[in-house]
């Protein structure tokens, strides 16, 4: 009898500003849970560098291999997103073919990032289930799935949605508390055939395929959103949130430049962490309202920034803060949440930046730009309670000041996110939601 074939999972990562990470950690944790199966892991070369080349206790049934990433760009980063987004599909099929050849056998199931709407395809192709990772949560992605909805029961005029930003979305169940104005940009507004938007909508209508769409959520989060697009999809796993059950890759234990040295040396929950992740600036004029608006509140303050945005502050601001402020390029930003210093996280409200406030119980003032990011801030400020946004979305230094006082004079917003926080933590627990749909992945993904 001839030896049975080593089985593998094929995972397919969007090599995307913070995609590959969380969907890495998942992939990690299957290939602890499932070691007769060999997981390969694929993206492109810098993408895999950053994900693997930064982790610890890579489990050696995580195998990477790398999508070519076409031509090299020196401009704006969305250039090069939007080429790769172009030929992306046979990029991937190209590259799973020459390590699999034509023996789809080998291969049991089939994982992709939700940006990675062919992944159905692929998977039918194989005869394999399809499961679908989706790095927000679920709110964000009910937009997408509900993308047709949407725009058959919103006609916006010539104008876009200029003076109907603040009419509700309360047609779609579990959205009732979001905004036209707070809709991802592909959805209803904002260049609906860029190769960017066109993507989301295959991304929305390909969703129903999936044997499971999972996220970096958990189910007590956001219930009604999420027990609706239960009743559309084959399964809903929130399996998250990540930041409790996932091994951080081992930089983020570095502390290069000391900031949290400098914050064992502050008061209890008396500072302002700020950082905007890898994608987004505010423009100058903001960073100058925002840094006018620290240095009048008091409020000693650690801001991520990178080096060449500091010259844009204003004249003598670095100087006449120094005894109070901390200014540095990278933070090692789960634990600076974590360190009893920290009493309010000034955030653009990125998906892992609000799971990580939550988890460290940190409340948030939000400044969205994009994507994700303003239905993140709506339930944020508006639906959980947990932080407020600045006025008129944009940084003056008044709105600055107002809502570093609200936050630090409200005691309402500290109880709300650490009781969101103590539900986080039951949810990866042994009896926990997250928990229980991970096990119920598992059952997917092992199954023969």
């Amino acid at each position: 009898m001839a030896p049975k074939k080593p089985e593998h999972v094929v995972v397919m990562a969007f090599p995307y500003g913070t995609h590959a990470m969380p969907l890495f950690n998942l992939a990690r944790r299957l290939a602890i849970q499932a070691p007769t199966l060999t997981f390969s892991f694929f993206s492109t070369s810098k993408s895999n560098q950053s994900v693997f080349g930064t982790s610890n206790n890579i489990p050696s049934n995580i195998k990477p291999y790398n999508v070519d990433d076409g031509e090299s760009f020196t401009g704006h980063p969305k250039d090069e997103v939007y080429s790769f987004l172009k030929s992306m599909a046979e990029k991937y099929k190209n590259r799973i073919h020459s390590v699999y050849g034509d023996d789809d056998m080998m291969i049991k199931c089939l994982i992709s990032d939700t940006f990675l709407y062919f992944g159905g395809d692929m998977a039918d192709q194989m005869g394999v289930p399809w499961i679908s990772f989706w790095v927000g949560g679920s709110c964000s992605l009910s937009a997408h799935y509900h993308t047709d909805l949407i725009r058959r029961s919103i006609t916006l005029g010539p104008n876009g949605i200029e003076g109907r930003g603040e009419e509700l979305m309360d047609f779609i169940p579990g959205l009732s508390f979001v905004r036209i104005g707070d809709l991802p940009e592909g959805v209803l507004f904002g260049g609906l055939e860029s190769e960017f938007a066109l993507m989301l909508h295959k991304m929305g209508l390909a969703l129903s395929r999936a044997a499971a769409v999972t996220m970096n959520s958990f189910a007590e989060l956001d219930l009604p959103a999420l027990e609706h697009l239960k009743s559309k999809l084959v399964k809903c796993l929130p399996l998250g949130p990540f930041t409790l059950t996932s091994q951080s890759p081992s930089h983020i234990h570095d502390d290069p430049h000391g900031c949290l040295t400098w914050l064992d040396e502050q008061k209890p929950t008396s500072v302002a962490y700020i950082s905007y992740g890898t994608m987004t600036t505010p423009p100058p004029d903001e960073l100058v309202a925002l840094a006018e608006g620290l240095e009048e509140s008091g409020v000693p303050f650690l801001w991520s920034l990178k080096d060449h945005l500091a010259s844009q502050l204003p004249d003598g601001f670095l100087e006449r803060t120094s005894k109070r402020g901390f200014i540095i390029p990278w933070t090692p930003q789960q634990r600076v949440l974590g360190h009893n210093a920290v009493g309010v996280f000034m955030t653009h409200c990125g998906w892992s930046s609000v799971m990580e406030s939550i988890t460290a119980g940190i409340p948030m003032i939000c400044r969205p730009f994009f994507g994700d990011q303003r239905i993140n801030c709506r339930m944020v400020s508006d639906v959980w309670g947990i932080g407020t946004r600045i006025k008129d979305g944009v940084f003056t230094k008044d709105g600055t000041m107002e809502c570093l006082n609200l936050i630090f004079s409200n005691e309402k917003l500290r109880g709300k996110v650490g009781a969101l926080r103590g539900f986080a933590k039951h949810a990866v627990g042994p009896e926990g939601s997250s928990t229980k749909n991970f096990n119920t992945l598992v059952e997917i993904v092992c199954k023969d």
